[in-house]
């Protein structure tokens, strides 16, 4: 099947691969290890500590340099032999091919016109890099005796495609081979492109990110060393953290759920030459034939001879896209931004609103989204906020009497205020409360378009702009937002 699997080891800028003490090593990994694991810090100290962190995974890396496995070549060297291995191994994958298509990335391009809802890939369950293969691997001693691997399927998948990638004689090396060498996710910034996300409401899970990654790599560093069921893994010898995070990345921008043999609960994949399609705005149109035992993906519209082939991935913001994916969506009709609220437990009125809220299934304080459509806001944040903004006696509406559970029913319908002053007065909650969310970043819009422009910006830098940009965005879209109680219109 075309090239043979060659690997080889990253050489150090001297030349020689990079020579460390076994015992300076453990000190360093029992060092992250600690860091990682340490009581959370207190707030507005959650860059400090991500620094910290970051400085130690810095000097094991340096420590590390040159001992991460590659493979020769580029990564389109490899596509022949994934279609190849695809077809002889029962997948469905003669209308399309691989292609380049600049800024998007790697894709797969139409080779026949293909209708909307036709059935043009499927992928047998045995080409999917599985929860349940990796424990009928070598990894699988190591697997049943870890409380973690079993609890986290996606650190098991990590594992489990290092491994793969380690033995030439792998199944699933044609695959393997074609996965990028780096990625685009946050993990992969540097420091002052993570810096560019500060104030930001991304900023928290990305650093989050960092610091259960490293936690990550240097627990599984310590029980690779040391458990007696790991003596037989390949990267007993090699397990940098560049390696976990080439992995992570791997599985985090990959990883589907789909369901076991016996249909009785679903586990995580990686579902090969299917994870090639981008995304676009759309429908789920990929599910799992039980029967046939495959991944099967249906056309999401028609395409011409040529045109690329997106799916829909599901209704992820942008921020979910940035961190778990590596990309930004310009026209993404599910972005959204987070907006906590609550009741005082000091409000005269509390225990009155947190009962109709808890009649209507809302929590008395949550975190609810404002999104970049309109409305901006859901049913159930449309509801909270009426409720919010209810004096006693309409409370006493929504708590008393006949009617009251019917009332309570309709409290997120926009076609039934509560009272025109009730509704002027939730929306203008609303807009006070978005402006000062604004105020929380350090640049304005205008500057962020403005940084934007510039040519030698890196990708990462822009990706976190984008971000920063799109947040801002729809904060500022919902500060704006006027209620005219004449035509109960949103204008």
């Amino acid at each position: 099947m075309g090239k043979k699997s060659r690997v080889k080891t990253q050489k150090s800028g001297s030349g020689a691969t990079a020579v460390v003490s076994p015992k300076e090593m453990m000190y360093l990994i029992s060092e992250l290890l600690q860091k990682c694991s340490s009581a959370a810090p207190s707030a507005g100290k959650e860059w400090e500590e991500y620094i910290q962190i970051r400085g130690l995974v810095e000097k094991i890396r340096k420590k590390q340099k040159g001992m991460s496995v590659m493979f020769e070549g580029h990564r389109e060297d490899y596509f022949s032999d994934l279609m190849s291995w695809a077809q002889e191994n029962g997948a469905a994958c003669d209308g399309f091919t691989v292609d380049n298509f600049g800024t998007e990335g790697y894709g797969l391009r139409a080779t026949r016109d293909i209708k909307a809802e036709e059935l043009f890939l499927w992928i047998p369950r045995k080409m999917l890099m599985t929860v349940e293969a990796a424990q009928n691997s070598v990894l699988g001693p190591l697997y049943s005796q870890d409380r973690i691997l079993q609890a986290m399927g996606n650190v098991t998948l990590a594992l489990h495609l290092l491994c793969e990638r380690a033995d030439p004689a792998s199944f699933w090396q044609p695959y393997v081979r074609s996965l990028p060498q780096e990625y685009d996710t946050p993990l992969y910034y540097q420091q002052e492109d993570v810096q560019l996300l500060l104030g930001t409401q991304a900023v928290q899970d990305v650093l989050s990110q960092y610091k259960n990654t490293a936690r990550q790599y240097a627990y599984f560093y310590k029980l690779i060393q040391t458990h007696p069921a790991a003596s037989k893994l390949p990267l007993k010898d090699s397990f940098t953290f560049d390696d976990y995070r080439w992995a992570v990345s791997s599985v985090m921008t990959r990883q589907n759920q789909i369901p076991t043999e016996d249909g009785s609960r679903v586990t995580l994949a990686l579902i090969p030459l299917w994870d090639m399609c981008n995304h676009t705005n759309g429908l789920i149109t990929t599910g799992y034939n039980l029967e046939d035992d495959r991944c099967e993906c249906v056309a999401l519209q028609d395409y011409k001879e040529n045109e690329q082939i997106y799916i829909f991935y599901g209704t992820r913001s942008n921020s979910e896209f940035v961190i778990h994916n590596g990309f930004f969506f310009q026209d993404n009709a599910h972005d959204r931004v987070k907006i906590k609220l609550g009741v005082s437990k000091s409000e005269r009125l509390y225990a009155m609103k947190a009962e109709v809220l808890a009649r209507a299934g809302i929590p008395a304080s949550c975190v609810f989204a404002l999104h970049c459509n309109e409305p901006p806001i859901s049913a159930q944040l449309h509801a909270f906020l009426r409720v919010f903004c209810m004096t006693e006696e309409e409370l006493k509406e929504y708590l008393l009497g006949e009617r009251a559970i019917n009332k309570v029913f309709i409290l997120g319908n926009s076609d039934f205020p509560v009272s025109w002053e009730n509704e002027i007065k939730l929306w203008t909650f609303l807009e006070t409360r978005a402006a000062l969310l604004l105020k929380t970043y350090k640049t304005t819009s205008e500057e962020d378009i403005s940084m934007l422009e510039k040519p030698d910006l890196s990708l990462h830098a822009r990706l976190a702009i984008q971000l920063r940009l799109a947040e801002k965005q729809i904060l500022e879209k919902a500060s704006e937002v006027r209620f005219d109680c004449r035509t109960d219109e949103i204008l």
